[in-house]
Parts: structure tokens; C-alpha cells; sequence
């Protein structure tokens, strides 16, 4: 009987990290890993309120989804860039708050107003980021100050007549297209996902983007207009950003100057759940929509067991934490 002996070389060879292997599974399947996520969390709702799973719900977790996923849209965008934008609430409240203090002006002029706030703020990001090359974290928090500050102060100068959702707004996002399980919202973001996704997959923008966000020294030294991707970057973030807000609006049926605020850290937790890198040039749209939804599902159960919105935030932050982590020790390059 023979035994079997190892040599000094393969002694020492080092053993495959089981822990590094398992978050690179993890990492690589990350659309896989969030399905089950998802409905994991399904399951628990249902324990914890029977009956939780029925066509309305579904339909109301759409709903919600909505203006998340049109927030963490242009947040996706930005994130591939290795950049972050701190004013998407700021923006998609003033679009809202804006737009339904112009509705007396017509649905048409109070919609076309609200993205117009968005464009304002994207070029003002745009520029500072693109341009004088402004760190994005501290372009867009002072962008966000000052936009949330300017409403505060001159909102009144923005009303012409009782603050007022307009119907056409108040269908398209809290309105039924079949049933009670399809909302008309996916009306507007089905299309713009399409976009978003074939945009990032076959457009010479989208290339763009992974490139400027995976190594922008290159870029530039390639002869690529660095500034002008990530200007339309940020315009296309804060309309995105509008739009989402007036959707959300429509949700709840009513504006006030803090209206969006509590979804900033959700559209960042959505892309980092969604597998988008926070160092850029590494993810996508499709798993940022899965993580939309996951959290919009997270926050009813939240709910359902009475948990707060400071405890919501904590878990939020944690989840943005924890993920990085994952996805910074998955990447190491040793």
C-alpha cells in the first residue's frame, strides 16, 4: 500500500481561499443572488402579515418602485463615472414641489418646468465636476444645499395658485393599467429602463462610461472629452432625478420642501445592491431595478414590524456599508 507524499513546491502553494471564492461567486451571479433576495424577503412579509402577497400588493411595490428606480437610474449613471450625486433628492423634491405649484399653468407647463429644474441643476453639477473638475461629493452636497435652501426661501415665488398635483401626474403614478397588479407607471419607466439598459450595452456613450469610470487618466490620455461624458452624465442623473419626483408626487398626492429626502440613501443603496461598483466602470441598470424593488419590499417589512425611519436609515447605511466591503474584497488585486 502506497501513500501519497506532497513535494516542498506544492507545500507551498497556496490553498484556494474558499471566502474569496465564495464572494466571487456572489459577485459575478449578482442578478441570481438578488432574485433570491427578493424573494426571500417576499416570504418573510408573508409570515409576518398573512395575506401580504396578493395582486395589490405587487402592484403597490411597483408603485413605490417607481420613483426609486428613476432616482437610482441617473445614480447608476454617475457611480459608473466613480462619482456619487448627493442632490438627486434635492432635485427630484424641487421638480415636485415646483411642479405642482406651476400646475395652474397647465399639466403640460408645470411637466416641462419640473425637468427643466432638473436640467438646471445637472449642468451646474455637470460643469463643476466635468469642467473645474470639483470632487462629486462636494459639488453635488452643496448643490443640494443650495437647492434645498433656495426652495425654502423663495418657494412662494414658484406659486401661482394652491399647490395642486395634477390629475394627469396623480394616473400615471398611482393609477392601475390591468388590474391592481400593473401600475400605469411602467408606462414611463419600462421604456427608459429599455433605454437606459440597450444605452449602456451598444452606445458609444455607455462605452464611455465604463471607460471614464474604469481609468479617466487614460481616457483623457487617449484622447477622450472626459468632461463632456460626464456633463451629459449629470444632466441625465438630476432629469432622471425630476422625473422620478413627480412620480412620486403623483404617489402621495401632495408637496412639501422634504418630499424626497428620505429616498437619498435608498438610490444609493439600490445601485450598491445592484452590484455597480462604487470605484466605477463595473455593474448596470438591470441589477439597480432588482435592488429598487428589494428595498421598497425591505421598507414594508420595516414597517410591518413598526421599525422607524431612523432604524430604516441605519439599515440603509449598513447595507451600503456591508456591500461595499463585499465588493471592494471581491475586486482585490493582490
Amino acid at each position: 500500500m502506497s501513500t501519497a507524499t506532497t513535494t516542498p513546491e506544492e507545500e507551498l502553494e497556496p490553498r484556494p481561499n474558499r471566502v474569496q471564492a465564495g464572494l466571487n461567486w456572489v459577485v459575478d451571479r449578482p442578478l441570481i443572488m438578488l432574485v433570491v433576495i427578493l424573494v426571500l424577503l417576499l416570504i418573510t412579509s408573508e409570515i409576518v402579515s398573512p395575506g401580504y402577497l396578493s395582486t395589490a400588493r405587487f402592484g403597490a411595490i411597483l408603485q413605490f418602485s417607481a420613483p426609486l428606480a428613476f432616482l437610482a437610474a441617473g445614480q447608476t449613471l454617475v457611480m459608473l463615472t466613480a462619482g456619487l450625486d448627493l442632490s438627486v433628492a434635492a432635485t427630484a423634491t424641487a421638480a415636485a414641489d415646483i411642479m405642482a405649484g406651476q400646475a395652474s399653468r397647465g399639466t403640460g407647463t408645470a411637466l416641462v418646468i419640473a425637468v427643466l429644474v432638473g436640467l438646471v441643476v445637472g449642468l451646474i453639477n455637470g460643469i463643476g465636476v466635468g469642467i473645474f473638475r470639483v470632487n462629486p461629493l462636494i459639488m453635488t452636497l452643496g448643490m443640494a444645499s443650495i437647492v434645498s435652501g433656495y426652495l425654502t426661501v423663495s418657494a412662494q415665488s414658484f406659486v401661482t395658485g394652491v399647490p395642486l398635483v395634477p390629475d394627469f401626474v396623480r394616473q400615471l403614478a398611482a393609477g392601475d393599467l390591468i388590474g391592481d397588479f400593473i401600475p400605469k407607471s411602467l408606462l414611463l419607466w419600462a421604456p427608459v429602463a429599455v433605454l437606459i439598459l440597450l444605452g449602456l450595452r451598444y452606445s458609444g456613450y455607455g462605452r464611455m462610461l465604463y471607460a471614464v469610470g474604469d481609468n479617466p487618466v487614460a481616457c483623457r490620455l487617449a484622447g477622450v472629452r472626459v468632461w463632456q461624458v460626464l456633463l451629459v452624465t449629470y444632466v441625465l442623473c438630476s432629469i432622471l432625478s425630476a422625473i422620478g419626483g413627480v412620480l412620486y408626487v403623483g404617489v402621495i398626492n401632495a408637496a412639501d420642501l422634504q418630499l424626497v429626502s428620505p429616498y437619498l440613501l435608498p438610490s444609493v443603496a439600490a445601485v450598491v445592491i445592484g452590484g455597480t461598483s462604487i470605484f466605477g466602470g463595473i455593474g448596470g441598470y438591470s441589477g439597480t431595478i432588482l435592488g429598487a424593488i428589494i428595498l421598497v419590499v425591505l421598507d414594508s417589512l420595516l414597517t410591518l414590524l413598526d421599525a422607524s425611519q431612523a432604524i430604516k436609515q441605519i439599515i440603509y447605511g449598513s447595507i451600503i456599508l456591508l456591500l461595499a466591503w463585499l465588493y471592494a474584497t471581491s475586486t482585490k488585486r493582490v
